[in-house]
């Protein structure tokens, strides 16, 4: 089989193939498919082969026999390095080697010589000299790059073919000169640095060349020493760093471009281009500029711990001249970014990294400076580190304990409490304790190293991982460290801690407004009476209770950090508990002790402190108690003063603050300047005082009088057996009154918070300009004015002259708009959204040419010519003047008039080629110009023959524009074109010069035929575009008034018209503009919808094609029509590859994120175009898409707009897995690889960043190793970029999302960052604006700041898939428009909500990145970025001229697992130390507005649902009680007012929180006319109903993570929904969340109604009850209603069989959820596996409300013959507790009888029947029972039994150690089977008509979506019948 690979005398190796590999199945199916890509296969522990089979794939069609020589290389060089195959997957991969190579051997034989070596010599040869030698001059960088690659394996390969002795010199000096070279021509990202030939424009850039020179300047650096003694070189300064320090190239190569680019763009802003000169030089401003950026943090930190500073040494800076300050300034600068580049994880602890620069600058400053250590006076050596020493000895042991610390935390099981996060480790390093950790670090000693004697062995994949951790890196053990500064306690008390300010303050208005209540009804003047004042000031009593309260809290909530606290933070709250319980004693017994006044309020204010000794001791007690908020008050009114005393680090100042906030990093002098405070101050002191007034006279005042009443009624009987019969006062029925009221006086400001925010945001937008322009119509009328105002705002001001008379000038300006509206024109083409012929209706020409007029797009001017024509031919007057004024009083018709007539004289002369016949043209002009000026043209011309002029000349401009001489191949076609042509030409010539000239014939002679035309003008691009813009004008009717039909098109258009008006920062030069990187965390989402995908058919007979079809009809008119244009030729492969492309453009893929990102990239170009161009007139006039690439100066200008381009911005897409998919053989893996490389190499700037997992033999075994990789698009394939290994596996320790964009923000680049969601997309005219939103950044806010976080609008632009995504686009439109606009301003509370937010990148990458990861706490990562931006002394602002798509979910089930992961967040925060902090270091007004719009959104919700449940459990308790109609029939109490009073809680029911802010948004940008149209049709779609139905979603999920935990990221899923989802999926999904607690108010409404209805007669009963009704038919139907197909029979039946199905089958390991009711049962009380002794006493308390109905319902029953003895009471538990048994015996009997012994089973339960017969016989016949006792007892026990489940629930393991856990699951198994019997059976019943499905599906989707289902049901039926 072998063939000798030697000469013929046999000198040489044999190439034979090992037959000792053992033959295994290949790794791949189909390997006809794998051939191309089985380098991209190659497993991880064999990765360095992988270069050697992609260059036997590029070479194969060159020489299939080097080809096969370069895989029998790589297949030796694995088994050498796999000898055993023991890494994973390596067997099956050399086995398909194998197979192949034994293939390659017999079909491959040497083309160029007689034998293998001489064949790989010539070819190795052959290709230097045709591409290194003849092309390195001439080749571009990234191609050199390949073809070095290539040289470089091919030595290789020919070094293991060819014996050394016998390689030939020629090939020796080719290697050698490939060696030197190869570093130069190696794969770049932006700045091929080192290339030579044919440099990249972006390498001749002034600033890049100053920046480079900068950085290579190593002059007077100290030389390094290898260990053989010679002097290592270095080429630039973080060369020298990576030796000093031992960094990674990968980090070192990544880090020096983004070094170069950082200088290079903040060094161009400040000079022009001839500033530089001959030799660039970079700005010394520019280095201290970026350094006082980047170590402003650094710096602080220092401050903070008072320690000096690393850097800044004044006296160093005397002494050396600029160059050599400068250099060791980037000395420093690289140093950090090293670090920062290669700290993987420890990116999000800032403060860390502040410790490890600051010992590595004191390193390099005795490197540089004084070769002695500071402190220990050792010499510092310059012997260089290996590349992984700073990985090794600095970030592995700080990463093996994050790591530990995450392993705490599996499966997110552990309390935070136990175990620390990335906020405890960082906060380690705000206490100067730190520096015990010493430098290098003492990981044996350090207690910051200290994990638990007992550590468990990590599991599975991480395994090995561990272990090499552990041998590594020892820690210290023994006890754990605790929590530093903060413990994360789940407890609904954090929201007292947080935010006591404001909990005290209703708590005392309250209470003030009850004791001024409880008098006002005895005098009017009850607020000046002594004694009303002195009771009022008993709230100072309440108010020392509640800050005892707090006291006992900061005490107890942080016990767990106690040994990590300062000894002065101890004593602080030790000293604020004591003087807490001092005030507590103190004040009560001062209060006891004072005396009243008894002459008036005037004396008793006149007395006070004019006779003080005779003052009451209370009275001085409030005055001193007073003195801190009197300070604070003081401090409040001067924020300067504050924010000064608090950022400041000395110690006399310190101590001052010490009581009144602890000393914290974070946090200090958050106050806003005066102007900002004194704006959100009046916002809520309005507010408040419409809220208390509000509650004073609505909800307290009308309950005082009757509850005074019924405190005076004598109770002597009860209903049932009363326990305190001798009560006073009735207590009881006072706290069921008051409970709910109480509850709603504290929840409304949440009301009056939407109320005031909707009106203050509809305000600031109306002065925003918003919707100022919002119809076609708007546009129409001020298109004049959008030129103008397109260059005031978006045309840079150094490009324009002031002086706007230059006609020059304005046409400059007008060419620049209609290059930036036709490309804008043209993207909505592209996209669909518009047809051709609109899409030339909306094309303006570039430039006037001929013109002497503006020229309008042609849908301004639609009809305007016909009008005119009819206008003119019916004129009856004689004067000129008179046709003219009419004409000129409408704009358009006048420049439409004067456009065409000058065009069409343009096009008749152009087009005759005769110079007499040219002249008849002119004559002819002449006429008519002589005529207008003379005003003699009517009496000259005959308009009688307009008509029939209009009508020919329209059928000879058809012609011209359908006419390409070149596109028509049959000559006869060809000749009676050009005949036709003619003919209508000579027509045209007649009718003018006989039917509208008088004297016309004479100007044409006899011989003149005009049949000498020319038709190469019509193969002109700019003359056929004339043509069709005259062929438009004159023939468009009425019909382009509603261009463009589109509705999307018309948003947009509208929407960026009007954002030109608005007020936004101006337009810089591209060159001068920030620069800026976007970023996009991906794991394994849809990248591009397959084939099979679309062609999947759902149970409908539906496809997603279809589906969209139908919602996007117009769209995909248009797709059709561009995919047939001729001109651009597509074959069948590619109309299917843009199918998939037009489906995935409208879903949320990767691939419309991705192309929607790019357009920033587009627009920059056409920016730099138009800057460039400013001077160069041709250009501009010719057109950015006219340049020609074979012409120099255009080509030139474009590779310079794309220099700019890639200097200003970088698109990195973090595709997580991206590695492991490449590897994959999984078809979904495969196919998301395979569409992101599409993606690269579709978008040659686009960079995906990647985890890559390979396997590493390390002593002989494997081992996991991780990398952090950025590649490229290559020719065919990716092109690694950067490599830098990790210290372990990134994603382990935090949340997947910003673990993903942390190891990815490394390669990101410029000096801002966008944070971009998978789900979003964007927009070229919005992209155009992103230089001037960037501008943002450098604007001063109120003198003193400049934005952080530059907050843009959204729009969600999956509102049209069905009325849910309408509602939930409503929704989230009003937030992120009207909401975060109040946000911002006035309130100046907007954080980050992961939207297209734009970040100060180098401020956040100081300071933690752009999000939070700590596992579960930061659940809602990307709010903590907003949260730590401003604590650390950031500005958010928000601002809507901009905006950028973002898709939301759209079904049922994908809406409310996004509500709950939401509201997980939410709890999670509320928990959380950022949430704390912002909560008491804010002042009281801000923490109002912080509260309010963010965690105290989803308490208020939860405590609406709260209400509702104590007010149906109060009255519960009255009318079993009997209570309620006692004190309803007593005469002295008015029942209307009573219930009036409780009637206010109704309206928070209904889900009209979020509808204000809609109405009001919706209002404001398109009519309110419409808002309100669209509010009506939306509560016809019952929106009520799914809002309110979300509310419990928000409730529940918020409630249960604080009890308990078992938060978690829920993968809502993007698709399209047209999917059914069964009862059972449904059931699963809201079983605990919503029927559950539907059922339990349903059960209590009717208890209520029954039991109640003798005695009530208010009609306000309805109005009160009506809203609890309506929330429980939402919760318990809504999954239902908004189902697709949840009402058709047939699906109902197939529901009824999964459901069945689905609660019969057991459990057990491994089966999942969704088939067996028992693994759901158990998955659903994970939650009590995981939650404290805490959280089960209360969910065992809460259930024990199920109690009460069975002891209130027994003794209504008849036949306890009214007998209210507690043995009642006994009876019916024995009467429970039998039934039990007895359902106890038939389950046993059924598991242990029911198979073998079946009679004995049968016999057993015709025993029980007869039993139950008799024994109900002798109830109804000697006891007196009756049936409607029957069916009371049913509702009486039934919840009882719940309870007990609940309760044996929340004692799981008790009940498992006993044996009776199988019994309660059974127990709940039948109650599970009753709950959803009742739900389904409502169900059932609708199914049976079929109109109740037909109107479902049109209020679920759109019309034209309902016909298309129909229409789709028929034709499947006829299918099946032709079948």
């Amino acid at each position: 089989m072998a063939s000798p690979s030697g000469t013929n005398n046999g000198v040489g190796p044999r190439r034979s193939l090992s037959r000792r590999m053992s033959r295994m199945p290949t790794m791949m199916d189909g390997e006809e498919d794998i051939h191309a890509v089985d380098s991209e296969l190659v497993p991880s522990s064999l990765a360095a082969i992988a270069p050697i089979l992609r260059v036997a794939n590029e070479i194969e069609p060159e020489n299939r026999r080097v080809a096969y020589l370069c895989r029998f290389h790589a297949f030796e060089k694995a088994h050498r390095m796999d000898v055993n195959s023991t890494g994973r997957g390596v067997r099956q991969f050399k086995t398909y080697l194998l197979h192949r190579l034994q293939k390659e051997e017999e079909e491959t034989k040497p083309e160029l010589a007689p034998n293998d070596p001489m064949e790989i010599q010539r070819y190795y040869q052959m290709f230097y000299r045709r591409n290194v030698r003849d092309g390195q001059h001439t080749k571009k960088p990234e191609e050199m790059a390949k073809i070095y690659q290539i040289a470089n394996v091919l030595y290789d390969v020919l070094k293991s073919v060819v014996p050394e002795h016998l390689i030939d010199e020629e090939s020796k000096s080719i290697a050698k000169d490939v060696e030197e070279k190869r570093e130069q021509h190696e794969h770049y990202n932006i700045l091929p640095l080192y290339a030579v030939g044919v440099k990249p424009a972006i390498m001749e850039l002034p600033e890049i060349k100053a920046a480079l020179q900068s950085i290579r300047d190593v002059d007077n650096l100290p030389e390094f020493q290898t260990p053989e003694g010679n002097n290592r070189s270095v080429t630039d300064i973080l060369e020298w760093l990576a030796l000093r320090f031992g960094f990674q190239k990968g980090n070192v190569a990544n880090q020096r471009e983004h070094l170069i680019l950082l200088l290079a763009n903040l060094d161009s802003r400040k000079k022009d281009n001839q500033d530089y000169g001959e030799e660039p030089l970079l700005n010394s401003l520019t280095i201290q500029r970026l350094m006082d950026k980047l170590f402003k943090n650094y710096r602080s930190w220092c401050k903070y711990l008072h320690c000096s500073r690393n850097l800044d040494d004044e006296d160093l800076k005397r002494h050396m001249s600029q160059l050599k300050w400068n250099q060791s300034q980037l000395l420093y600068i690289g140093l950090y970014l090293l670090i920062w580049g290669e700290a993987s994880n420890i990116r999000f602890m800032p403060e860390c990294l502040c410790y490890i620069f600051h010992h590595m600058a004191n390193e390099l400053n005795g490197t540089l400076y004084s070769n002695v250590e500071r402190i220990s006076g050792v010499t510092y050596q310059t012997i260089p580190h290996d590349e992984e020493y700073f990985l090794k000895e600095v970030v592995t042991p700080i990463y093996n304990v994050l790591y530990e610390e995450a392993r705490k935390n599996k499966e997110r099981k552990a309390s935070h409490s136990s175990l620390r996060n990335y906020d405890d480790l960082n906060e380690y390093f705000w206490n100067k304790k730190c520096f015990k950790l010493g430098w290098p670090f003492d990981v044996t000693k350090a207690d910051f190293f200290r994990q638990p004697v007992v550590v468990k062995p990590a599991k599975g994949s991480n395994q090995v991982a561990a272990g090499k951790r552990k041998r590594s890196n020892q820690v210290s053990a023994g006890k754990s460290k605790p929590k530093t500064n903060f413990v994360e306690v789940r407890t609904f008390l954090h929201l007292y801690r947080s935010f006591d300010r404001m909990w005290i303050f209703f708590i005392l208005a309250l209470q003030a407004m009850i004791i001024i209540a409880w008098h006002q009804r005895l005098s009017s003047g009850v607020i000046f009476d002594e004694d009303v004042i002195r009771t009022v000031l008993s709230i100072f009593i309440t108010a020392a209770i509640l800050n005892f309260l707090r006291a006992v809290l900061d005490i107890t909530l942080t016990v767990n950090a106690w040994r990590n606290l300062k000894f002065t933070q101890i004593l602080r709250y030790l000293l604020k508990f004591v003087v807490a319980a001092f005030w507590v004693v103190l004040m009560p017994y001062a209060y006891s002790r004072s005396v009243t006044n008894p002459s008036g309020i005037m004396r008793f204010f006149s007395n006070l402190g004019a006779d003080w000794q005779n003052q009451s001791l209370y009275n001085y007690c409030v005055a001193i108690y007073l003195i801190p908020n009197i300070l604070a008050v003081f401090l409040f009114l001067f924020p300067f003063l504050r924010r000064t005393m608090e950022r400041s680090n000395q110690r006399i100042i310190s101590l001052f603050m010490w009581w009144a906030q602890p000393k914290l990093y974070v946090g200090r002098g958050m106050h806003e300047d005066m102007f900002s405070l004194l704006k959100y101050t009046l916002f809520w002191i309005m507010l408040l005082i419409c809220k208390l007034a509000f509650s004073y006279y609505v909800e307290i005042l009308p309950l005082i009088e009757p509850t005074q009443t019924i405190m005076n009624i004598s109770v002597s009987s009860y209903d049932w057996h009363e326990f305190f019969p001798n009560a006073t006062n009735n207590i009881g029925v006072v706290i069921a009154i008051w409970a709910p009221v109480i509850l709603v006086y504290f929840m409304d400001t949440q009301i009056w918070y939407a109320i005031f925010s909707t009106v203050i945001g509809g305000i600031e937008g109306a002065f925003s300009h918003l919707g100022e322009i919002r119809t076609l119509g708007m546009l129409r009328s001020r298109f004049d004015s959008v030129p103008r105002a397109f260059n005031k705002t978006l045309v840079p001001k150094d490009e324009m002259k002031q002086h706007q008379q230059d006609n020059a000038m304005e046409s400059r300006n007008i060419a620049k708009f209609s290059q930036v509206w036709n490309e804008f024109i043209l993207s909505l083409r592209n996209e669909d959204l518009i047809s051709n012929w609109e899409r030339d209706l909306l094309l303006v020409p570039y430039a006037r040419g001929d013109v002497t007029v503006v020229q309008w797009p042609p849908f301004l001017l639609a009809s305007k010519i016909p009008i005119a024509l009819d206008m003119a031919k019916d004129f009856t007057e004689k004067e000129d003047a008179d046709l003219f004024r009419k004409i000129k009083s409408d704009d358009f018709m006048y420049t439409a008039i004067i456009e065409s007539y000058q065009t069409l004289r343009v096009v008749l002369i152009a087009y005759l080629e005769d110079e007499e016949e040219k002249d008849v043209i002119q004559q002819i002009c002449q006429k008519v110009e002589d005529s207008i000026t003379n005003r003699r043209f009517l009496s000259d011309f005959k308009m009688s023959g307009l008509p029939l002029f209009s009508d020919k000349l329209d059928k000879f401009l058809k012609l011209l524009v359908s006419f390409v001489p070149s596109q028509v191949s049959d000559v006869n076609e060809h000749e009676n074109f050009k005949a036709q042509i003619i003919n209508k030409l000579q027509d045209i010539l007649e009718i003018i010069v006989q039917d509208l000239m008088h004297d016309g014939h004479e100007i044409i002679k006899k011989d003149q035929k005009f049949e000498r035309v020319n038709f190469t003008l019509s193969e002109n691009r700019s003359w056929r575009e004339k043509f069709t813009r005259l062929y438009l004008l004159l023939t468009v009717k009425e019909s382009a008034i509603n261009v463009p039909m589109n509705l999307e098109a018309r948003r947009r258009i509208t929407f960026f018209a009007n954002s030109l008006f608005m007020k936004m920062p101006n337009a810089p030069n591209v060159r001068n503009m920030l620069s800026f990187s976007v970023l996009t965390p991906y794991y394994n989402e849809d990248v591009l919808y397959s084939v099979e995908e679309l062609k999947q058919i759902n149970e409908d007979g539906i496809t997603i094609p279809f589906y969209l079809q139908t919602i996007y009809p117009d769209e995909w008119k248009n797709f059709v029509e561009r995919i047939k244009d001729p001109k651009l030729d597509y074959d069948d492969k590619d109309r299917t590859e843009l199918e998939r492309q037009w489906v995935s453009y409208r879903g949320q893929t990767l691939f419309r994120t991705v192309r929607g990102m790019m357009y920033y990239r587009e627009t920059l170009e056409l920016q730099c175009f138009l800057d460039f161009t400013d001077r160069d007139d041709n250009a501009l006039f010719s057109g950015y898409r006219n340049l020609n690439v074979h012409n120099r100066t255009d080509r030139m200008l474009k590779e310079r707009s794309q220099a700019l381009a890639d200097l200003k911005f970088t698109y990195v897409v973090s595709c997580q897995i991206y590695g492991a998919q490449k590897k994959s053989s999984e078809t979904r893996d495969r196919s998301c690889y395979s569409n992101i490389l599409n993606l690269m190499l579709q978008y040659p700037s686009l960079r995906v960043a990647y985890i890559d997992e390979k396997e590493e033999m390390v002593g002989g075994k494997t081992e996991k190793v991780y990398y952090s990789v950025l590649v490229k698009g290559g020719v065919n394939l990716d092109e690694e970029i950067y490599r830098i290994k990790l210290p372990g596996p990134p994603t382990a320790i935090g949340e997947g999302k910003p673990e993903n964009q942390n190891h990815a923000i490394i390669f990101t680049r410029g000096e801002a960052l966008q944070a971009i969601d998978m789900n979003q997309d964007n927009y070229f005219e919005e992209a155009y604006k992103m230089r001037n939103v960037l501008e943002e950044f450098l604007k001063m806010h109120h003198g003193h700041r400049r934005p952080t976080i530059v907050g843009l609008r959204e729009h969600i632009f999956t509102g049209s898939v069905s009325s849910l995504a309408w509602f939930m686009s409503n929704q989230e439109t009003s937030f992120v428009t009207i909401g975060q606009r109040v946000l911002a301003n006035p309130l100046r509370v907007r954080f980050h909500y992961g939207h297209p937010d734009i970040f100060d990148r180098i401020f956040h990458l100081t300071r933690g990145g752009i999000s939070k990861a700590s596992k579960t706490i930061n659940l809602s990562e990307d709010i903590f970025s907003g949260y730590n931006s401003t604590l650390r002394g950031g500005y958010v602002t928000h601002h809507e001229y901009i905006q950028v798509g973002k898709g939301r979910d759209v079904g049922m089930n994908q809406i409310s697992q996004f509500e709950a992961k939401v509201a997980n967040g939410n709890g999670e925060q509320t928990l959380s130390r950022d949430v704390y902090r912002l909560g008491r270091r804010f002042d009281f007004y801000r923490m109002l507005s912080f509260y309010f719009t963010t965690v105290g959104f989803y308490f208020s919700s939860m405590v609406t649902i709260i209400i509702v449940y104590i007010f149906l459990y109060g009255r519960l308790y009255m009318v079993l009680s009997g209570l309620e109609r006692r004190i309803l029939e007593e005469p002295t109490i008015s029942s209307k007012a009573l219930e009036e009073a409780l009637a206010t809680q109704s309206f928070f029911q209904l889900g009209l929180l979020l509808v204000l802010p809609m109405v009001m948004e919706i209002g404001l940008e398109r009519g309110f006319r419409t808002a309100i149209g669209d509010f009506i049709i939306m509560q016809l779609q019952l929106a009520s109903v799914f809002f309110t139905f979300q509310l419990g979603t928000k409730a529940h999920y918020y409630g249960r993570t604080i009890l308990h935990g078992g938060s978690k990221y829920r993968a809502t899923g993007r698709g399209f929904v047209v999917r059914h989802a069964s009862f059972a999926e449904n059931y699963r999904l809201y079983s605990r969340s919503h029927f559950v607690k539907g059922l339990e108010l349903l059960i209590l409404l009717v208890i209520y109604e029954v039991y109640g209805r003798s005695y009530r007669s208010s009609s306000l009963y309805f109005f009160i009850t009506f809203s609890m009704w309506f929330l429980v038919a939402s919760w318990l139907f809504a999954p239902f209603v908004f189902n697709p197909s949840g009402f058709d029979w047939q699906k109902t039946v197939d529901d009824w069989t999964d459901w069945k199905r689905w609660m019969g089958n057991r459990g057990g390991i491994g089966i999942s959820e969704d088939k067996s009711w028992e693994s759901w049962w158990n998955k659903e009380q994970e939650h009590l596996k995981v939650t404290t002794i805490r959280g089960r006493v209360l969910e065992i308390i809460l259930a024990f409300r199920f109690f009460i109905y069975q002891y209130g319902i027994v003794y209504h029953l008849k036949i306890s013959h009214q007998s209210k003895s507690i043995v009642v009471y006994g009876l019916s538990w024995f009467v429970m507790a039998v039934a039990l048994v007895v359902l106890k015996l038939v389950s046993m009997g059924r598991r242990k009888f029911g198979t073998d012994f079946q009679l004995m089973f049968r016999i057993l339960k015709a025993l029980l029947f007869l039993g139950f017969v008799s024994v109900m016989t002798v109830l109804f016949v000697v006891a007196g029972l009756v049936v409607t006792d029957i069916f009371a007892a049913i509702i009486a026990f039934m919840p009882t039994g719940w309870a007990l489940i609940l309760i044996s629930q929340a004692c799981g393991p008790c009940m498992k150690r006993i044996k009776i856990w199988d019994s309660v699951m059974e127990l709940s198994r039948a109650y599970e089977c009753i709950m959803g019997l009742v739900i389904f059976m409502p169900i059932v019943v609708l199914s049976w008509f079929p109109f109740v499905s037909e109107f479902q599906t049109r209020l679920l989707f759109n019309q034209a979506f309902s016909r298309g289902l129909q229409i789709s049901m028929i034709l499947a039926g006829k299918k099946d019948m032709n079948a």
